[in-house]
């Protein structure tokens, strides 16, 4: 049975900083690709980032990058996702996918049903 559990939300002003974990078991954690979604107030969950099994390819989606950064460690079955100069509009249930498909052709990122029940991150003053 594939567990995914997510960690590391709060409440945060604009501008500061949170690092999101988020540990899978039930899974060849090794081998798995991993992604980070957030679903924000009446909006559709979106793909934030994302990383091979290895963790050399990684892709985030453009608002977010430079301030996210996503990585793992395969010897604690851990992805991370370290946010930085964070802004009210990033405010945001925020879920992590479990062994999904990474395409290296177009650094695209298919997610799994593998989901954690997410972890609350609220940017504000």
């Amino acid at each position: 049975q594939v567990q995914v559990v997510e960690s590391g939300g709060g409440l945060v002003q604009p501008g500061g900083s949170l690092r999101l974990s988020c540990a899978a078991s039930g899974i060849i954690f090794s081998f798995s690709a991993m992604g980070w979604y957030r679903r924000a107030p009446g909006k559709q969950r979106e793909l934030v980032a994302a990383i091979n099994y290895s963790g050399d390819r990684k892709t985030y989606t453009d608002s977010e990058k430079g301030r996210f950064t996503i990585s793992r460690d395969n010897a604690k079955n851990t992805v991370y996702l370290q946010m930085n100069s964070l802004k009210p509009e990033d405010t945001a249930v925020y879920y992590c996918n479990a062994a999904g498909s990474y395409n290296y052709e177009s650094d695209t990122y298919y997610s799994s049903p593998n989901w954690g029940q997410g972890t609350q991150v609220t940017v504000s003053s």
